[in-house]
């Protein structure tokens, strides 16, 4: 691959030199640069800013995350992320080279003190490998400052409901939230979902009982029916009933995880302002519990966990983001904003670095104290970790492995990591499977995007 003329030119004309990286090696320099202590390299990113004065080019370190604070405080500007529109089809070419000067540019500290830069040109295009002393020409009329977090500062929360408390406290004391009590109030479990908890501990439930309670809320009703009757399912003949849903294509457990999982999902509203560019809330639910669904049926028999279970975990994986808007409304835009600027940085470790902790642990806080079955508070807690092995670890790590999938075929956002063959071991599946599954996924994705829309114009 060969550079833009554009960037080639500019290289020359200051005689800068440089190697090319390409993208075939990607995978070795990453592992290169991965910012470890003593590592003398390191990947920059340039992210684009704007306010209302006008557009500034952000060089940053691809393992760190950028505080939109503080450059705020240190540029005395309000600044966002650009929307992808305003940079233009130029910018999104050139990829991350700091090529306009009509445009201000900041390069983080970090950057200036490794021995060689690797600049990326664009999320698949080659690298640009600079010494110091050539990273340092191309970057002369630019402003060096201290902006960034590296990920690696950021650590696992061990104890959730003690982060929640913290959090919650540290923002009650500078008297940005309202009164504790106030801020802690979370709505009580709904009757319809405390009854389906009950249903499902009972051994002696059957179809009747699930049919006769699901069909006292008929919203829900509609909504179960609805999903069954979906050309995703391609069931035969008419589906008039919920006991139609239940023996006919779904299936009893299927179908009180369903339930149980939309009569949550239905106790807290979904923010109107979000991310801009992050898949909506009720698409992403559906996806992942879909993709759930036949990661389990591709499991090893004698290691497969409940399907039920796994499907309410995929239902419910991002739960955390409306509790998230619920509880810290204000700080919640805050975090929009740094998601918008950093999509190569987890959000979990966006979330901490703003309120103290994450959607995650506040999701599994809020299953806990509804008395959720214990292997979906696991795996909403724990779904970012690969390498998880305490309790229920399968139900997270696939949940892991679906977000993973997703986010590679471009379904929901995020970074994407790479999959190992181990993990894939650990998990009973074969990864030929585990592809066939999320390419099923992408080939139904029409019908699960009529779904989720359905589910969201009931809230």
């Amino acid at each position: 691959m060969s550079l833009p003329p554009a960037v080639a030119e500019r290289l020359s004309s200051q005689g800068i030199d440089f190697q090319l990286v390409e993208p075939e090696e990607r995978n070795q320099l990453l592992e290169l640069c991965a910012g470890k202590p003593g590592c003398d390299s390191q990947i920059a990113r340039r992210i684009m800013l704007t306010d209302s004065l006008g557009q500034l080019q952000a060089l940053i370190p691809a393992n760190c995350l950028l505080d939109l604070n503080r450059l705020g405080e240190l540029k005395g500007r309000k600044l966002v992320a650009a929307h992808p529109q305003e940079v233009g089809e130029a910018g999104a070419v050139e990829g991350n080279l700091p090529l306009d000067d009509n445009l201000p540019l900041v390069v983080d500290k970090r950057l200036l003190e490794v021995e060689e830069v690797c600049l990326e040109l664009g999320p698949e295009g080659p690298y640009l490998r600079l010494p110091h002393s050539e990273f340092c020409k191309l970057v002369a009329q630019g402003s060096r400052a201290d902006f960034c977090v590296p990920m690696d500062f950021f650590q696992p929360i061990s104890d959730g409901r003690q982060a929640v408390e913290q959090s919650v406290q540290r923002f009650t004391q500078r008297r940005i939230q309202r009164r504790l009590e106030e801020t802690l109030e979370m709505p009580p479990l709904p009757d319809t979902a405390e009854k389906i908890i009950q249903l499902r501990i009972d051994p002696e439930a059957g179809v009747g009982e699930l049919a006769e309670l699901v069909e006292t809320d008929p919203s829900l009703a509609a909504q179960v029916v609805s999903w069954a009757a979906s050309p995703y399912y391609a069931a035969p003949g008419a589906i008039k009933s919920v006991h139609d849903a239940v023996v006919r294509v779904l299936g009893f457990d299927l179908v009180i995880n369903l339930a149980l999982g939309l009569a949550l999902g239905r106790t807290l509203k979904v923010p109107k302002e979000g991310p801009h560019g992050v898949t909506p809330f009720w698409h992403q639910s559906v996806y992942s519990a879909v993709t759930m669904e036949g990661l389990v049926k591709a499991v090893d028999a004698e290691r497969r966990p409940s399907l039920g279970l796994a499907y309410l975990s995929g239902l419910l994986s991002n739960f955390g983001y409306l509790v998230l808007a619920h509880i810290f409304p204000p700080y919640f835009k805050v975090i929009c904003r740094h998601i918008e600027v950093n999509p190569h940085v987890p959000s979990h470790l966006i979330e901490q670095h703003v309120v103290g902790l994450d959607r995650e642990t506040l999701a599994s806080q809020l299953m806990e104290c509804w008395t959720m079955p214990e292997e979906v508070v696991h795996a909403l807690r724990w779904q970012n970790f690969p390498d998880y092995r305490g309790d229920y670890n399968l139900y997270a790590r696939l949940l892991y492995l679906s977000n993973q999938l997703l986010r590679n075929v471009g379904l929901i956002q995020g970074p994407y990591q790479e999959l190992g063959d181990e993990l894939f071991a650990e998990l009973g599946l074969d990864r030929a499977d585990a592809l066939a599954v999320i390419n099923n996924v992408v080939a139904k994705k029409d019908e699960l995007h009529q779904m989720a829309h359905e589910l969201g114009h009931v809230q």
